[in-house]
């Protein structure tokens, strides 16, 4: 069965493409050839911008593909874009979305995929949402036969943390020479973060699965952390000990309004999410990598190329800023 990844060397998509490979399908590729790739042997790359389509169908002339995942499609302008280019074409379509686009605040703590879809803080996941209305409009319409995947904060290749993180090694640096590291809210926030592997198995899980058409699910670890622990997680893995500053989100959010979105739209919140439905249609699959043993990994792999451990002095000062701000506040 011939797969079609859309961006596919992403920090979670590299290990889909991988995973999919290694359960025998038939994996191509799709990107601008910008990125170096390490793919699998027997993975096929081609070179197309998805977002245009006339390069794209140059790239996929002659191919057939059963199925197509699309990772990078953020707009409804994108997905629209995508039900031209595939619309009759193939069985299965795996949207990207995101599990941030659940209701912010949460009414109820438990998540399940009939949670209701709103976040007035965050763009990116109001924009998720619209791209779900879309694809949702488009298999009630005329059976576009999509299956929509949420995944929550998931991490291999990034470093997965609020400031001086995700592609920076700014954080773990800072932590090493003992400075003040900030944890929104008193730290005590319930949240869930998944390796790319372990998210692989549930995503893969439901290619070429029949039912799966028409259905949202989100695919998480059932581990469950404070946020003082993820921090005090990724320090034990850089073998220090975490320093840690606790300031309300909202605060961060007047001081640097760029995070906003990300933290009173998602991170600082407690969620727990209820996986029965990806186990119910994936038998067996289950998160099997804890966060203490996947952040080790994700440490060694930045360690092992000076060129990953970006320290940006940028962020550095905004976390500065903010702490002193903090602190200034208190003392007026």
């Amino acid at each position: 069965m011939k797969v079609l990844f859309i961006g596919g060397t992403g920090n979670i998509s590299t290990a889909c493409v991988r995973h999919a490979h290694a359960q025998g399908f038939d994996v191509y590729v799709l990107n601008r050839g910008k990125t170096e790739l390490n793919l699998p042997k027997g993975v096929t790359s081609l070179v197309g911008d998805i977002q245009d389509p006339a390069s794209v169908r140059q790239a996929l002339q002659g191919h057939h593909f059963d199925i197509v995942a699309n990772f990078i499609a953020f707009t409804p302008e994108d997905v629209q874009r995508d039900i031209a280019l595939f619309e009759g074409h193939i069985q299965q379509y795996l949207f990207i979305s995101s599990a941030s686009c659940y209701q912010k605040p949460p009414s109820h703590p438990l998540i399940t995929e009939s949670t209701p879809l709103a976040n007035p803080f965050w763009a990116y996941s109001r924009q998720k949402i619209a791209c779900e209305d879309a694809l949702m409009a488009a298999y009630r319409e005329r059976g576009f036969p999509v299956t929509i995947v949420r995944p929550s904060l998931t991490y291999q290749y990034v470093i997965p943390l609020v400031f001086g993180a995700w592609r920076e090694y700014t954080i773990v640096d800072r932590m090493k020479r003992g400075g003040e590291i900030i944890v929104h809210g008193d730290g005590t926030a319930i949240w869930t973060i998944m390796h790319s592997e372990d998210f692989a198995k549930g995503f893969v899980g439901l290619f070429a699965h029949q039912q799966a058409i028409g259905h949202a699910f989100h695919v998480t670890s059932d581990e469950l952390l404070t946020w003082d622990q993820v921090y005090q997680a990724v320090a034990t893995a850089a073998g220090v000990e975490a320093n840690i500053v606790h300031i309300p989100s909202d605060f961060i959010a007047e001081v640097a309004p760029h995070r906003a979105g990300t933290l009173l739209g998602d991170k600082s919140h407690s969620v727990i999410f209820d996986n029965s439905k990806i186990k119910r249609f994936v038998p067996g699959f289950q998160a099997t990598i804890p966060f203490s043993e996947g952040i080790r990994r994700t440490l060694q792999w930045f360690e092992a190329d000076p060129d990953r451990m970006l320290i940006n002095p940028e962020s550095n000062q905004l976390m500065d800023r903010i702490i002193e701000a903090y602190r200034g506040r208190g003392e007026e």
